[in-house]
């Protein structure tokens, strides 16, 4: 199951993997997150907005836990959202009332260095600076977590994974990763999938027709040819799909485009044209 934290910091309700996540590989990444976690070298995802890193996570836990199913490891893979209010209490835990008791208890990042879970921060350059330091020492041979607050000094289980992710095209300097933390982990890099494949990952994740997928996945690689006159980031493939989902309800194409691309991707009106310039041209 995968654990999340909300907008305030507290963790969400736990949800259960129940089936194997979808993900298309597209180059040897699996490999090599396998000989990653097989070393107990902490990972960093690196790629674009949408682009399958959550997906890609969510995919490697079900494939290196999907045989501890029925041991007491209760949750291989705790996901967290950092922002700028996640504080090191959120992640490492805090005493808490529970009747006339003050009792310990832990948090998503406490929890997986104990059970043996993967811990996914995902976009970690969000994060508090407190937070950042926190992981250090869990990210080299110690593979400890200080808990200041009851003395204890952690020693992660040993199939304890740590896994961060950035968008490094929408960080400034002041929110890029300072080297004491990059050099800490080994580093994959993820981008958008060439057309064919991103038609397979459009047409499995909504349900619409091969061609229709097509269309959706040209429309992608032509708004993001749109990167060489100023549009930095391109749109997503989760876009291209949320497009395909609203087909597939029923809505038609070129509101469905309007709304899960053109409008989705920017408030600049130049830039919205020129992307339904794009949408007119291919959808039919």
């Amino acid at each position: 199951m995968s654990t999340a934290l909300n907008e305030s910091g507290h963790r969400a309700d736990p949800v259960e993997l129940r089936e194997e996540p979808y993900y298309l590989a597209l180059a040897d990444e699996v490999t090599l997150f396998e000989a990653a976690y097989h070393a107990r070298l902490p990972v960093l995802l690196k790629g674009p907005t949408g682009c399958g890193k959550t997906r890609f996570v969510e995919h490697m836990a079900w494939r290196l836990y999907r045989d501890q199913r029925a041991s007491d490891l209760d949750v291989p893979l705790m996901t967290i959202a950092c922002h700028e209010d996640l504080t090191a209490t959120d992640m490492v835990g805090r005493f808490l009332l529970q009747g006339d008791d003050t009792v310990w208890r832990d948090g998503p990042l406490t929890q997986s260095v104990r059970n043996g879970a993967i811990c996914y921060l995902d976009e970690i350059v969000e994060a508090r600076k407190d937070t950042t330091v926190l992981i250090h020492a869990l990210t080299d041979h110690r593979r400890l977590l200080p808990i200041d607050k009851t003395g204890e000094l952690l020693a992660a289980h040993p199939d304890f994974l740590l896994v961060i992710s950035y968008n490094p095209g929408y960080q400034s300097v002041l929110k890029d990763l300072k080297p004491s933390t990059r050099q800490r982990f080994v580093s994959l890099t993820f981008d958008y999938p060439d057309e064919g494949r991103e038609a397979t990952i459009i047409a499995h994740e909504s349900g619409v027709e091969r061609p229709v997928a097509e269309r959706l996945a040209l429309i992608g690689a032509k708004v993001r040819n749109l990167r060489e006159h100023g549009f930095e980031e391109g749109v997503s493939t989760r876009l291209l799909i949320y497009a395909g989902s609203l087909m597939q309800q029923g809505i038609e194409p070129r509101r469905a485009a309007e709304i899960g691309i053109i409008s989705a991707v920017s408030d600049d009106e130049a830039v919205q044209q020129a992307i339904a310039d794009i949408v007119d041209v291919i959808l039919p």
